[in-house]
Parts: structure tokens; C-alpha cells; sequence
């Protein structure tokens, strides 16, 4: 098992990693993939990935279960699942500049699967909806 610095909500069963330094926005987005997508929270900053069947598999370390920081007002303990397949991995990134309009398919190798890819500048106000589209699974790749 490996932890690395991401944030892990679950959207209908599908797992999607929110990657990032300090302050991109991880836990923002994923707060408002709960409150307005129904995503529920798998673990907030630090995410323990381990290689399942079929795909790598999210959970949270025990001493963060079911916490998410929301900056401003606090801990908070939305809906959780202790844990999920991952099939997205989103990379925040800090403006829409560093996004390619049309951009290639792109995959990232996890517990050596690979798992669909995506740019995104979380602070703009479709964040959650590009979110929510490119886990649809008639958008996956690889």
C-alpha cells in the first residue's frame, strides 16, 4: 500500500482522485462534488492506493476517516465510504492557461493500471460539472 497527497471522493461508484499541491482546491471541489453531485468522501489530502482485481482501490487512513478540512470554517464530516476503485485521477492546476482546449487522451499508471487523466483549474464555476463528464464512463480511457 502507498499514501500519496490527494483527495478521494466517489461519484456513482467511481472513484476519482483530486491531485495537487497545498492549496489548489482538493478538498474545495470535493466538498462541492458532495454537496452538489452526490459524491461521497473517501479520504481528504492523504490517500492510501493498494492494487485491487481490476483497478487501484482508494481508501483513507484510519486517523482522517471521514474528515474533510474545509478552509475557513473547519473539520467537517460529510458522507463517506471507506473506499473505492479509482477510475479518474484529475490534476488541479493553478489557470485555465495550463489546459489545452481539445486536449489528447491522457492516462497515468496507478499500482501499474492505467486510469484516465484530466487537467483542471478547480476555482472555475463548471469545475464540478467537467468533473461529473469525465467520469462518465462513455468518456473513459484506457
Amino acid at each position: 500500500m502507498e499514501n500519496i497527497h490527494a483527495t478521494c471522493i466517489a461519484l456513482n461508484n467511481r472513484g476519482i482522485l483530486l491531485t495537487g499541491a497545498s492549496g489548489s482546491g482538493k478538498s474545495d471541489l470535493a466538498l462541492r462534488m458532495i454537496l452538489e453531485k452526490g459524491a461521497v468522501l473517501i479520504a481528504d489530502d492523504r490517500t492510501d492506493i493498494r492494487r485491487g482485481a481490476n483497478r487501484p482501490v482508494a481508501s483513507c487512513p484510519e486517523t482522517i476517516k471521514g474528515l474533510l478540512e474545509v478552509r475557513g470554517v473547519g473539520i467537517v464530516t460529510p458522507p463517506a465510504q471507506a473506499e473505492t476503485e479509482v477510475f479518474l485521477v484529475a490534476e488541479l492546476v493553478s489557470s485555465l492557461a495550463e489546459i489545452e482546449r481539445l486536449p489528447a487522451p491522457e492516462t497515468t499508471l496507478i499500482c501499474g493500471y492505467p486510469v484516465k487523466k484530466i487537467k483542471l483549474y478547480p476555482f472555475e464555476l463548471s469545475a464540478a460539472h467537467k468533473l461529473t463528464l469525465a467520469c462518465d464512463e462513455k468518456s473513459e480511457a484506457g
